[in-house]
């Protein structure tokens, strides 16, 4: 969340700091971009290649001050790298196998992510063989889900699903910093292909709905919804495009309230870096990315009555933009309708375009969940 903040506030601040990835990237024994990186050195103690998205975030909404051709090649030398963790056997697979890496599913999934970035930039440069090498390897998070259960499962190198699968106990099992019930949701750069393996509309939206109401009112560490790791922080939004909105809105709000504090347990898990606190930054404002890298902002209910970001002119013409939450309260966290510009707004979701010309978005809000945002 972090990085997408700054795209929208403090596009020269992310651009020095692609410099600096870039220029880590030229220094780098490795000829990586940073993995997590700490006084210049690689300390290798995260998965993904993440800042593959984050550069790829710039790119797709027009932050400048870097040379993206130099991007393109460090997200590209960075995705290739055989000396990486487990890229051979992802590569060579299409999935890291279980037998090679006790993470491994969770290690495809955010590798798939990361493919998927570099696919979507590569496209909007016009080169296709880049573009449709690296969508092949967007989908290799397809191999790890196992259709019959309806969620990811970790495989060996010959084929076979890991015996004695247990949906919540998988730390260490296939998974790092989550379980299976989190991480079967990571996969954010093809939400509906994600409904379909794991069982369709109905299942998955019975499967949230039971996943937030396990969930321990303080959001502390836990195995559902564990606000205290970012592996789910994009879930809530998640009823966006499984067409109940409200869901959305009512779980965020409840989020923003029970889970942030101006007490000791006022993040209810590790600021890494600023994630947790950009979280509620745009959850409270009222907009958030399922997918750094696409561009679009799902809408959700403000804490705030009235939000307005101011736009450097460098990188946006609009100057600001706007959110205003009509009688909202605690009690009136539901959307009822919404007018962008003076007319009549039905998505719930906004686009960066949309922010970066400028205007105001209106909500008005009321105690009952509506019909707004479904379609």
């Amino acid at each position: 969340a972090l990085h997408p903040w700054f795209n929208l506030v403090h596009q020269d601040i992310n651009a020095d700091i692609a410099n600096s990835m870039l220029a880590h990237f030229d220094k780098s024994v490795e000829k990586m971009l940073p993995i997590w990186s700490f006084y210049g050195n690689e300390t290798w103690c995260m998965i993904g290649y993440h800042a593959v998205s984050v550069l790829a975030d710039m790119i797709v909404k027009g932050v400048k001050g870097f040379d993206y051709e130099r991007a393109y090649e460090a997200m590209k030398t960075t995705a290739l790298n055989e000396h990486y963790d487990c890229l051979p056997d992802y590569m060579r697979n299409g999935y890291v196998p279980f037998d090679k890496e006790a993470e491994s599913v969770s290690k495809t999934l955010e590798y798939a992510y990361d493919d998927w970035t570099i696919y979507h930039t590569a496209l909007l440069a016009g080169n296709r063989s880049v573009a449709d090498t690296y969508k092949k390897r967007a989908a290799n998070y397809t191999n790890v889900f196992d259709t019959n259960m309806g969620y990811a499962r970790p495989r060996y190198a010959d084929g076979r699903w890991k015996e004695n699968f247990n949906l919540l106990n998988t730390h260490g099992e296939g998974f790092i910093e989550g379980n299976a019930l989190n991480y079967s949701f990571y996969v954010p750069q093809d939400v509906d292909n994600m409904i379909r393996l794991m069982g369709g509309r109905e299942k998955v939206l019975a499967d949230l709905t039971d996943m937030f109401e396990k969930t321990p009112g303080d959001y502390l560490w836990n195995d559902y919804y564990n606000h205290a790791n970012e592996p789910v922080h994009h879930v809530p939004f998640l009823f966006n495009r499984l067409g109940m909105p409200s869901l959305t809105q009512k779980w965020t709000r409840d989020i923003c309230r029970n889970a942030y504090h101006d007490k000791v347990t006022g993040l209810v898990g590790n600021e890494d870096v600023g994630q947790m606190s950009a979280w509620y930054v745009l959850a409270a404002a009222g907009i958030h990315p399922i997918c750094p890298g696409d561009g679009r902002y799902e809408i959700t209910s403000p804490v705030f009555d009235r939000v307005e970001f101011r736009l450097d002119p460098a990188y946006a013409a609009g100057g600001s933009f706007v959110i205003e939450a009509r009688d909202n309260s605690p009690e009136n966290i539901y959307i009822q309708s919404a007018t962008l510009n003076g007319k009549k707004y039905d998505k719930c979701y906004l686009t960066h375009d949309d922010l970066a010309t400028g205007g105001t978005l209106v909500l008005q809000m009321g105690a009952k969940p509506s019909d707004w945002g479904k379609d």
